[in-house]
């Protein structure tokens, strides 16, 4: 049941955005064309609110060290101006979420957890930080989130940015972030996203939100810019490879049959929650319980798998998939899947069961489109 509407809300009513339950929001599906949208994001550029995401501070004279024992990565190693993508699991090794925290000085991190699960990470923290000098402030509730994604994002930001700080813009490499001038305001600009492509994600107080989307919309038409939903953030973050919360992962799996094992720290010297259980999982190799690994599929027909249809071998389930539709960029059908390990290997031929009739798959190595940097 849907309970929270985004301070952009009205501008996609504006828009005539179809809308969608998500985690407990209310979201644009589409505008107009998904295929446009995706289209417009691979090829110009797309305007993405991503206000149902978490925003949680960490701060204090433990702020490293806490992190180290609350995520599997090694928060600590992080340079400040720099980000990092993790995990926080249970003690099972069970993924709680997946989630970018950006270190913005030695004892300050932003942590951005998924939308649905933004009120559990904060709580998880929260509880984690006993013994620790820190503070968890979750300001989720107050903060917006505006991603400019795309070849042509850079050139748009531009367009808002001082002159004499059009270098911070430029220079800003992949995972890191800063504070810059945007449309008359300091905000936090981020080079990071879920689209495969080129992109900045603005944290932006709610009240500002909506000047700066217009902007944005108003700079960017001559690149090419227009709003973007949900539907096509599914399509590109599928070819990118990219996991989504609720499908490849959950408290149910582990990184290592996720195919996250290098996201985990297991050599940092302290302990963090589910190590313990991590490091045994790593040691069996076969990268989960149930012998299964998270795989790319390569359609070899033209009908689509979708989520939890059964992979098959020779007549056999020997999976599951996760994620799955048409590849717009590419032309044929893609899915993500968990499947037994000795199926696993790219080269590999598999049928999705689609409504009892079997359709050709081939097992590849993620992600199915790069973009040409």
């Amino acid at each position: 049941m849907t309970e929270n509407y985004t301070a952009l809300y009205e501008q996609h009513k504006i828009a005539g955005a179809s809308f969608t339950d998500f985690g407990g929001w209310q979201m644009p599906l589409k505008y107009n064309s998904e295929l446009a949208e995706h289209h417009a994001v691979r090829n110009a550029a797309g305007l993405f609110d991503l206000s149902h995401m978490g925003e949680v501070w960490v701060t204090g004279p433990d702020a490293a060290a806490f992190l180290d024992y609350a995520l599997a990565g090694k928060l600590s190693a992080v340079a400040v101006g720099k980000a990092k993508y993790s995990l926080i699991c249970q003690e099972d090794g069970g993924i709680i979420d997946d989630l970018i925290s950006y270190r913005r000085s030695e004892d300050k991190y932003l942590v951005v957890p998924n939308a649905g699960n933004a009120a559990v990470v904060a709580a998880a923290l929260a509880e984690r930080a006993a013994g620790f000098d820190v503070t968890v402030n979750d300001v989720s509730a107050e903060t917006s989130l505006i991603a400019v994604q795309g070849p042509n994002a850079e050139a748009i930001l531009l367009t808002l940015v001082p002159a004499d700080q059009h270098s911070l813009v430029t220079e800003l490499k992949y995972y890191a972030a800063v504070e810059v001038e945007i449309n008359g305001q300091d905000l936090l600009l981020a080079r990071t996203g879920y689209t495969g492509e080129d992109g900045f994600e603005i944290y932006i107080p709610n009240e500002d939100a909506a000047g700066l989307w217009d902007a944005l919309l108003e700079v960017g038409a001559g690149h090419g810019l227009i709003p973007a939903g949900l539907a096509c953030r599914d399509s590109l973050r599928l070819e990118a490879g990219m996991p989504l919360y609720g499908n490849e992962l959950s408290r149910e799996g582990n990184p290592y049959a996720a195919g996250l094992g290098p996201v985990v720290s297991l050599a940092k010297e302290s302990d963090f929650v589910g190590k313990a259980v991590l490091a045994e999982l790593k040691a069996l190799g076969a990268g989960s319980t149930s012998g299964r690994k998270l795989v790319g599929l390569k359609g070899l027909g033209r009908r689509a798998g979708r989520s939890h249809y059964p992979v098959l071998k020779d007549g056999n389930v020997v999976g599951e998939v996760t994620s799955g539709q048409p590849s717009p960029t590419l032309g044929y059908p893609i899915a993500m899947a968990y499947v037994d390990v000795e199926h696993s290997e790219p080269g590999t031929a598999l049928d999705i069961d689609l409504r009892g009739k079997p359709e050709p798959f081939e097992v590849v190595a993620l992600p199915f489109y790069k973009r040409q940097k």
